[in-house]
């Protein structure tokens, strides 16, 4: 399908790049049919980055499945969410529905999101438009910018370089980090859900220790690392773990435990920790995006593909590293937590605003 779907048009052609440049852009596709937690919180830096360039267009969102009403609640720039069913064997027709569906829109821009996306690709070249940026993968600019393999970043830099083709000033500004968007009433509702589940004056530090298929780690291993965090800082941290909706555990629910289902309350009661340790997975983004300082840990996953990079994370190839120096990575995390008594984390001073 790869093979086929990058026969379908060049990356970037220069018919596109001329219209780009004579068009006045108001309406514009992503397309991302992903039904992913992960994959579509890694949208959010491009949704960003168009809404900096074309701060008055409207911007629709082709995915999978229902999670990104939720994901993209507060982005005012989003006009419509088309959305295909979640099982698509299930709901054929209405798969097929919506997919004959993109061909009756008319856009300004469509932008497949994923280089790597054969739906995207198929998506793209059927959706109404004159000018079609299908995102290709450019070998040249993973020598010029270490992070461009990130799935995050990826594509804002190829955008970037398309539109300024195009005459469009993008700038050298960081690429826009993930983010929730979550509300101050979210984050003042998350410190009071926070604190109610804590039930100390201490901050937080939240664990998760479930992943999907390889990327779940052992019990034995994290038995000894939540041991070793526990002994370390229980005398100034709580801990407490955030479950899946599996409602499992990988340290037999030793520690406090949050369950929702509730993605955005989730997100917000997270926001107020002191910091997140988990495998790569759905939640160790929603936490990125959150903006707590994450802890990701990849044994089987790519770090350059996946790593959280907002301020204060981290992610470890614990291939690579001991627990012994995990602990090294996350004392550096919590030490300016201590410092004066207050944290420095920005929505953190949601939490000792209950207090």
């Amino acid at each position: 399908m790869r093979f086929l779907t990058s026969k379908i048009s060049h990356c970037v052609s220069n018919r596109d790049i001329s219209l780009l440049k004579n068009s006045l852009i108001k309406r514009i596709l992503i397309i991302r049919p992903n039904s992913r937690l992960g994959n579509q919180l890694l949208l959010t830096p491009l949704i960003q980055e168009i809404s900096t360039v074309f701060p008055q267009c409207k911007l629709d969102i082709f995915v999978r499945g229902n999670l990104a009403p939720v994901l993209y609640k507060n982005y005012s720039n989003i006009d419509q969410i088309i959305k295909l069913p979640p099982k698509p064997f299930k709901q054929l027709l209405a798969y097929i529905k919506v997919w004959f569906s993109l061909s009756k829109r008319r856009y300004d821009l469509v932008i497949n999101a994923d280089v790597n996306s054969s739906s995207g690709r198929i998506a793209t070249n059927l959706c109404r438009s004159k000018i079609k940026f299908y995102n290709c993968f450019n070998p040249e600019k993973l020598k010029q910018v270490p992070d461009y393999e990130h799935m995050g970043k990826g594509a804002v830099y190829n955008l970037r370089d398309f539109l300024g083709r195009g005459g469009y000033l993008t700038g050298e500004r960081p690429i826009p980090v993930l983010s929730l968007r979550l509300s101050q009433t979210e984050l003042s509702n998350g410190a009071l859900k926070l604190r109610e589940i804590a039930q100390t004056n201490k901050p937080v530090i939240c664990i998760y220790t479930f992943a999907t298929g390889a990327k779940c780690y052992p019990k034995y291993w994290w038995r000894e690392l939540y041991s070793r965090i526990k002994r370390t800082y229980e005398d100034h941290f709580s801990i407490l773990e955030v479950l899946p909706k599996e409602n499992v555990s990988q340290i037999d629910f030793s520690a406090p435990t949050y369950y929702s289902t509730d993605i955005r309350e989730m997100g917000a009661v997270i926001s107020q920790s002191a910091i997140f340790i988990s495998a790569d997975c759905g939640i160790m983004h929603l936490a990125s995006s959150a903006g707590t300082p994450t802890v990701g840990l990849f044994s089987t996953t790519k770090i350059d593909i996946y790593a959280p990079y907002n301020p204060g994370s981290i992610a470890i190839d614990t291939t690579r590293t001991s627990i012994e120096e995990i602990m090294v990575h996350i004392h550096k995390i919590l030490t300016p937590y201590c410092s004066g008594g207050l944290p420095c984390h920005p929505h953190f001073t949601n939490y000792f605003s209950f207090l």
